[in-house]
């Protein structure tokens, strides 16, 4: 079994992990400096996904367990078209993060053959816990990211470490705007959205979280995007 490193929430970082998986140069993740609409407007279009990186904490798990058992109750069905996949290990969540900005995307993103590419093909018709156990034993996935942070620094300085700190991902998919986070047990439908309204939409969720921990400054947001 691998061990993950957690990841940054690092554009850079972001984009040689992607390129080494197989996506094409001709996209890759950008900060979003801002939720409001003003600052929302320089980031480039057309936004395939969006990542939100917040503080793990009870307020999250509160909100994480009332909110699939109101969807339990309402006889909640997983929306079929939509790639999503339960988090197995410590640390994989960005990775996780990563694999459902590109897997829910693949119209539109030239992906060659490699890493990426082969674990999405075998993935695709698993439900999330199998999706999630196939990337568990997808080691070579995991090293690639290992191989990134190694690069320029000394052999065996890299340290395993438990972060308190959570990625999950908004995509459009069928007119719908749906959360994707490995912690959870399906997708979360937050409404109508469109393509071009995709990053406004999901900026108003983002802002729902850090709402929901005022006194928490660990917040961060990236989006794939058109590389310029």
């Amino acid at each position: 079994m691998a061990v993950a490193l957690p990841m940054e929430s690092n554009p850079d970082t972001m984009n040689k992990y992607l390129e080494k998986l197989g996506v094409s140069e001709k996209w890759r993740m950008v900060d979003v400096i801002g939720l409001e609409e003003d600052a929302l407007n320089w980031v480039p279009r057309p936004v395939l996904a969006i990542v939100l990186l917040f503080p793990l904490s009870d307020a999250y798990e509160k909100h994480r367990r009332d909110q699939e058992k109101e969807m339990q109750m309402k006889g909640h069905d997983p929306p079929k078209d939509v790639f999503h996949l339960k988090q197995v290990l410590s640390n994989v969540c960005g990775t996780i993060a990563l694999v459902h900005s590109v897997a829910n995307n693949i119209p539109h993103i030239e992906l060659n053959d490699g890493l990426l590419k082969t674990y999405i093909n075998e993935a695709k018709n698993l439900d999330s816990s199998a999706k999630g156990a196939l990337l568990e034993n997808s080691t070579a996935i995991l090293n690639a990211y290992r191989d990134i942070v190694r690069t320029g620094s000394e052999p065996g300085t890299e340290v395993e470490e438990t972060v308190n700190n959570h990625f999950v991902t908004f995509i459009h998919k069928d007119g719908h705007l749906f959360e994707l986070d490995g912690r959870k047990s399906f997708p979360i439908n937050h409404g109508a959205t469109t393509p071009e309204r995709l990053l406004e939409d999901a900026a108003k969720v983002c802002r729902e979280f850090i709402a929901r921990e005022p006194d928490n400054i660990g917040f961060n947001v990236v989006a794939l995007v058109p590389a310029q």
